[in-house]
């Protein structure tokens, strides 16, 4: 196991007769250790930041770390997280921008007893919905008010049910649906004896109500520093190297996510399957934010319901400056 969450560099100075120490970055990941974050801890482990002059620190999430306050602390320079959270930040006084989007599309879905009789959409009406919140909820509510159906219960509506991070609400019988990740909650489901045949499932990006996830921030005053810009596109430049290479080599990146898990809670064969999924996700992405994807996703916070995430389009929330200087 690796206990040790950096790697350092040492660059050569002028002429090669002087050695500097390589240039500090510390990223707040949004969950623990897994393979949702293979690129960092690919590019961490085969020296890819090394090659960039970087001294990487890889800082792992959990139910109780809030990656916007960790950043906003001096905790981090970058994080990762979902476009939701970070653009509810940004409206709410926390200047973060997003630097760079790994992920070209959405992980997140419905997943359904097929025996209540949920053939589409439109059967959710009278259904109860297992839905996580803090931000996540945005999706599902704007999804329901595009097609009609109310929030709030009754035979016309669905009921919502504020899910945990786990798959107990469908596998009890207390939902008929619950919110899982391609990659993570659904194989639990698997896991747990469930026929793939049992289920019925409804991907955000099928519904057009997918929003973006696993992007890079840091705050918009760090980026006001050329030297910072600098190091960050490096970083940027090495792991997206490092996404590439764990695409091509799952279970080397698997392995890779054990070694580095301080919990010793997951399994190398769990974690090739989420890291196959994983790829998918980020196949063939170069780093660069898609903006028609942004807009998408800027829509539908504007469209959730009475409570939006945000309340007005926001201005400067994100920039190609560094994924166009890291692949000039």
């Amino acid at each position: 196991m690796k206990t040790l969450m950096k790697t350092t560099a040492l660059a050569a100075g002028l002429m090669g007769t002087t050695a500097m120490a390589a240039d500090e970055v510390t990223l707040q990941l949004q969950w623990v250790t897994q393979a949702q974050f293979a690129g960092y801890y690919v590019a961490l482990e085969k020296g890819f930041y090394e090659a960039e002059d970087l001294d990487v620190t890889i800082l792992p999430g959990g139910p109780d770390i809030a990656p916007p306050q960790v950043l906003a602390g001096g905790g981090a320079d970058i994080m990762l997280n979902w476009m939701p959270s970070a653009l509810a930040a940004r409206e709410k006084g926390l200047p973060v921008v997003n630097i760079a989007q790994p992920f070209v599309s959405s992980g997140l879905m419905l997943t359904c007893w097929k025996d209540t009789g949920i053939e589409s959409v439109e059967d959710f009406a009278g259904k109860t919905i297992g839905v996580w919140f803090f931000g996540n909820e945005y999706p599902f509510l704007s999804w329901m008010s595009q097609v009609g159906i109310s929030t709030e219960g009754g035979e016309d509506g669905v009921t919502v049910l504020k899910q945990g991070f786990n798959v107990d609400p469908l596998l009890n019988r207390e939902a008929d649906c619950i919110s899982t990740m391609t990659y993570n909650e659904y194989g639990q489901v698997l896991d747990a004896g469930v026929d793939p045949e049992e289920l019925i499932t409804f991907k955000y990006e099928d519904q057009g109500v997918a929003t973006l996830e696993d992007g890079i921030y840091a705050l918009e005053e760090n980026l006001e520093d050329p030297e910072f810009v600098d190091k960050m596109t490096r970083f940027v430049r090495a792991s997206m190297e490092g996404w590439r290479y764990a695409e091509a080599n799952v279970d080397e990146a698997a392995a890779i996510i054990i070694e580095y898990d301080e919990t010793g809670a997951q399994s190398e064969a769990a974690q090739a399957r989420m890291m196959g999924e994983i790829a998918k996700l980020t196949q063939g992405s170069t780093g660069a934010l898609d903006i028609e994807a942004y807009e998408r996703t800027v829509a539908t916070l504007l469209a959730g319901g009475s409570d939006p995430v945000i309340t007005a389009a926001p201005e400067g929330a994100y920039t190609t400056a560094i994924t166009d200087a890291a692949f000039e």
